[in-house]
């Protein structure tokens, strides 16, 4: 996989983030786009009961249909200082989840999920889905891969570029907060950063809904 850049596309006052969206497929299409099947990107929190003792931790279980063999673990950790441990295992993690039901309760009203459809345009992957939680509408997300690149400092210009041909202003000048904030610009780019980009949008989302 190359690098991926994952963005909110705001809805319109006058239309439904279908509608959004159907807007999106319709703008990838004039480019020349091809469509080539379906995303999913979920995500579920645990939070751990008194039995752990100190202050609750958080663990954030998310599955993305492009690794379909992978689970991704987000343990988050208050500190001090706090911190973000990840994890990346295959499907056993779910059963073990499962089994410390005891220990991490299912918050089952804030999960959330990206899903809709994926495009192919020259070395460009490019997914539009809507996101909900607990079946509510919240969001219209956009990721664009660039195949070819590893290392989004080296890529980021050219991506801007084809990213606002079709998103339009939406697209900054600079690159998104996500690899300034980490400081992934100049790393190599790996699986995990497109998770990370994800839970970042999902936590925004609930930050909106008061959760």
């Amino acid at each position: 996989m190359g690098v991926t850049i994952l963005l909110s596309y705001p809805v319109p006052e006058n239309k439904t983030g279908p509608q959004t969206a159907e807007l999106l497929i319709k703008r990838i299409g004039a480019l020349g786009a091809v469509q080539s099947g379906q995303f999913l990107v979920d995500c579920e929190t645990f939070s751990s009961g008194p039995t752990m003792g100190g202050p609750p931790r958080t663990v954030h279980v998310l599955h993305n249909s492009e690794q379909p063999a992978a689970v991704f673990a987000l343990l988050e950790s208050p500190g001090p200082p706090p911190k973000t441990v990840p994890l990346v295992a295959d499907g056993l993690f779910d059963l073990l989840m499962l089994k410390m039901s005891s220990i991490y309760a299912s918050k089952k009203q804030t999960r959330m999920e990206a899903r809709g459809t994926r495009f192919e345009i020259a070395d460009f992957l490019v997914k539009i889905g809507t996101v909900t939680m607990s079946s509510n509408f919240k969001g219209v997300l956009v990721e664009v891969e660039y195949r070819p690149c590893f290392i989004a400092g080296n890529c980021w210009e050219l991506m801007r570029e084809f990213m606002q041909s079709f998103l339009g202003s939406v697209v900054q000048n600079t690159p998104p907060p996500y690899f300034q904030v980490h400081n992934r610009l100049n790393d190599v780019y790996q699986p995990l950063d497109t998770i990370q980009q994800y839970l970042d949008h999902f936590a925004s989302y609930r930050k909106v809904a008061g959760l």
